[in-house]
């Protein structure tokens, strides 16, 4: 898959959670509100990672956890850059270019 095709699919899932959110609270999440559901994925993400490293107690399976939180803070940071009209696409290409840059020095 490629990464405008992650983006298109990220942006259309939005749109049905925020036709769920107006129908069961009348209105849409808010920016802020998308980036706290993010920081809580990414909260998971460490926690998994422990469980997954053998350094938290689990009941489930971390390995299958984790790789969901992971996919999932990836289409938060997808639909946070879309609501801001960032370019998620551009924005990972120049971060790319400048760091690969910036080492070969």
């Amino acid at each position: 898959m490629e990464f405008t095709e992650a983006v298109e699919r990220s942006v259309q899932i939005r749109k049905k959670y925020h036709a769920l959110e107006k129908t069961h609270h009348g209105t849409e999440w808010t920016i802020e509100e998308d980036a706290l559901a993010f920081l809580t994925d990414a909260g998971l993400v460490g926690r998994l990672t422990m469980s997954q490293q053998g350094r938290w107690p689990t009941s489930g399976e971390p390995a299958l956890e984790l790789k969901h939180k992971l996919g999932e803070s990836i289409w938060w940071l997808t639909i946070l850059a879309d609501r801001m009209n960032i370019d998620i696409v551009e924005a990972v290409d120049q971060f790319l270019t400048k760091t690969e840059e910036r080492l070969a020095e």
